[in-house]
């Protein structure tokens, strides 16, 4: 597979992927060198031998028809991100070895309020895509007794994303307690469903990673590459179809541009846009926070930073800060 088979698949799926992208401040996803067995993704700063790295500012020499949205990380430093308006950005992302593309759940109107509830179904080791088929069932089912409607897509990989837009009222912090309420209430209907951050505690069940709600952290777009054996796609799916597809490597850069002649399955995400009010009120009636990623400051109410197995009660006060010997 070549660059431009990689831009002519960009033009085929535009529509949809000018959906997910348009407006959006988006870090790329860049394989410079291509993907071959043993490359790696860079995990942080700091990791400086990696293939690939997530590219979070515009980069030098960029096109003038490259627009831009300026965002603020978790750190309190801003960053002038790619924000794409025209199928021209990611045509020319994929000359920049751009695979997949990260948004912000944000439009550039207001970087700081989300319209968009993210919920990433999580398969655990022990589980199956199957698993996660069910359990996505259960959330749709839950959606629709909150009166929302979400749109789900396959990740990619083994997982399931589902989307919905939401009114850009709520800060990050709302948005992120909305998804933890909508997971604690997904586990009462589902005994193979958990919330716990730490992975110890997970086990063979299908994690709701509410954190991907946070500030700065981001989910694969819809139609997506993913650098991956066969260049599966993050592909939007109708509720009928995610029930019924055995392999989600089934769907990639040489099967995913048929489905557009039929349109896009999420060609209504835009028609309505909720009131987060009833995953609020949830979170209302049990307001006990979880843990933000690692690499965010201390927040209000946040429990110690510590894998459950090696805490030791005496060296961590009530508000979860460590006393120190």
């Amino acid at each position: 597979m070549t660059k431009l088979m990689v831009a002519e698949y960009f033009v085929a799926v535009g529509d949809g992927l000018m959906r997910a992208l348009r407006e959006r401040p988006t870090a790329l996803e860049r394989w410079p060198g291509g993907v071959r067995d043993g490359m790696r993704l860079a995990t942080g700063p700091g990791d400086r031998n990696a293939d690939a790295f997530y590219q979070k500012r515009v980069l030098k020499g960029a096109p003038d028809y490259l627009e831009t949205a300026t965002i603020t990380f978790p750190s309190g430093r801003s960053a002038d991100e790619i924000c794409p308006t025209e199928l021209a950005v990611p045509i020319w992302c994929a000359h920049m070895g751009t695979l997949t593309f990260h948004p912000w759940p944000v439009r550039r109107a207001d970087v700081d309020r989300p319209d968009e509830l993210r919920i990433d179904l999580d398969p655990q080791p022990g589980t199956t895509f199957a698993d996660v088929q069910r359990v996505a069932e259960v959330a749709r089912e839950l959606l629709t007794d909150l009166g929302m409607r979400g749109f789900a897509k396959t990740s990619g990989n083994r997982g399931i994303h589902i989307f919905l837009r939401i009114e850009p009222r709520w800060d990050f912090v709302d948005v992120r307690h909305a998804a933890i309420a909508f997971g604690r209430e997904l586990e009462k209907r589902d005994g193979g469903v958990t919330t716990n951050w730490w992975k110890e505690e997970r086990g063979e069940r299908i994690f709701v990673d509410f954190n991907q709600n946070s500030r700065d952290r981001t989910i694969a777009s819809a139609y997506s590459l993913r650098p991956l054996p066969g260049a599966p796609v993050s592909t939007p799916m109708t509720w009928a179809e995610l029930a019924e597809i055995k392999d989600p490597r089934d769907f990639n850069l040489f099967t995913v541009p048929e489905r557009m002649a039929d349109g896009d399955a999420w060609a209504e995400i835009d028609d309505v846009a909720h009131s987060l009010d009833p995953l609020l009120a949830l979170w209302n009636e049990h307001p006990v926070e979880l843990n933000y990623p690692p690499d965010y400051p201390k927040m209000p109410g946040e429990p110690p930073r510590v894998q459950p197995s090696k805490k030791v009660a005496e060296h961590w006060d009530a508000e979860g800060n460590r006393i120190e010997p």
